[in-house]
């Protein structure tokens, strides 16, 4: 089954695309917006895939060298995780520093609309809304105009964005509109048209963002983006159907974190994908994300759905051991936890630096190559 020509989810084809990773044509230019990324993310953040599976597959053919870029942006991705597990759900608040300038909690409707008249922005956002995914690169820059030319707080946008996103993750996401923001860096990030123009191959003039960096940093908000309206969004979750389970076989419960076909695939097991509907009033996702998650939980044998919340689900059966995999999302669940495959197990987060993380991990595991 495919969502979309982008992202099919059987379990074959998104090995073959970690067979296909060019890690040096990604290193040249995944920056741009028609760059030879990976499109491996929506696997990862359902975790049906893991960081460590791609890199242990990138090293079987490549050396590290070669390898640098896209193992290091794949770094990120574990620091966004290890911050999220250390720090909770104050990562859904400014972490650091508070947003300045501030003039709204919303959402810049011309953002929403795709109508701001940047090319590359608008034409990424019906792209989004429509497929579920949207560029890196073009994330910072919608990021960059709703917190920091809008002057919108970053916590309904993002919210927004992740709604829409199949590779929506939220220590990855929160976390980097906070870092676009400067609640969890140490300066703005700004982009300009000169900039988007390079990147994303279009020739646009005399917008909003056609200006210099320290022009856009003292600018008031454009009338386009003056405009807004709150965030609204609600997900409708599938009705729950009745299930058969065997009170005395293990319980393993799956949800939107983990969907890996091959966690304890021989154990003989009662598996549930378990939808909470709690879960999903505080983060709501799109019809299409959530559809790409059902279709994902398809590759895995015997997997029933179970819309409800975790007590719910054991009410009723006394199972021998009910097992899940640690992520922030099962922590109220009452199992024993399997921890997730990192590429760097037993590298935390000190402080708030993503390089010092970085430089621990080369060092570590990496044979110091990369510092």
């Amino acid at each position: 089954m495919s969502i979309n020509l982008y992202f099919p989810t059987d379990y074959l084809s998104i090995l073959n695309r970690i067979n296909e990773i060019d890690p040096i044509a990604y290193s040249k230019t995944r920056n741009y917006l028609n760059g030879k990324v990976t499109y491996l993310s929506p696997y990862l953040s359902k975790g049906a895939i893991s960081t460590k599976q791609i890199m242990d597959n990138v090293l079987s053919k490549h050396t590290l060298t070669s390898a640098h870029n896209l193992i290091f942006e794949l770094a990120w991705r574990e620091y966004w995780q290890k911050i999220w597990l250390r720090e909770g759900d104050k990562i859904f608040d400014d972490l650091i520093n508070t947003q300045t300038e501030v003039v709204n909690f919303n959402i810049p409707k011309n953002v929403i609309n795709g109508n701001t008249t940047i090319t590359a922005i608008d034409n990424s956002i019906k792209l989004l809304i429509k497929n579920g995914y949207m560029h890196n690169h073009l994330r910072m820059y919608v990021a960059s105009i709703c917190t920091n030319i809008a002057k919108a707080h970053w916590s309904s946008p993002s919210r927004w964005m992740y709604y829409h996103l199949l590779d929506g993750d939220l220590a990855s996401n929160s976390l980097s509109w906070q870092w676009v923001a400067m609640t969890f860096s140490s300066k703005k990030y700004y982009c300009n048209q000169e900039n988007i123009n390079k990147y994303c191959s279009t020739s646009d003039k005399e917008t909003f963002l056609d200006k210099s960096y320290e022009e856009l940093s003292n600018t008031e908000v454009p009338k386009i983006l003056q405009d807004n309206i709150p965030f609204l969004y609600t997900t409708e979750l599938p009705d729950t159907h009745p299930i058969t389970v065997d009170p005395n076989l293990p319980l393993l419960i799956y949800n939107s974190y983990n969907l890996d076909p091959l966690w304890r695939c021989d154990l003989n097991a009662n598996r549930i994908l378990l939808l909470e509907p709690s879960h999903f009033k505080k983060f709501p996702i799109s019809d299409l994300v959530l559809n790409f998650i059902l279709a994902l939980g398809e590759n895995i044998k015997g997997l029933q759905l179970f819309t409800g919340e975790f007590s719910k689900l054991i009410a009723d059966t006394k199972f021998p051991i009910i097992i899940a995999k640690e992520h922030p999302t099962a922590n109220h669940y009452k199992a024993l936890f399997d921890e997730r495959e990192w590429m760097f197990p037993s590298i935390e987060p000190t402080g708030n630096s993503f390089m010092s993380f970085w430089k621990k991990c080369a060092q570590k595991y990496l044979a110091n190559t990369f510092k």
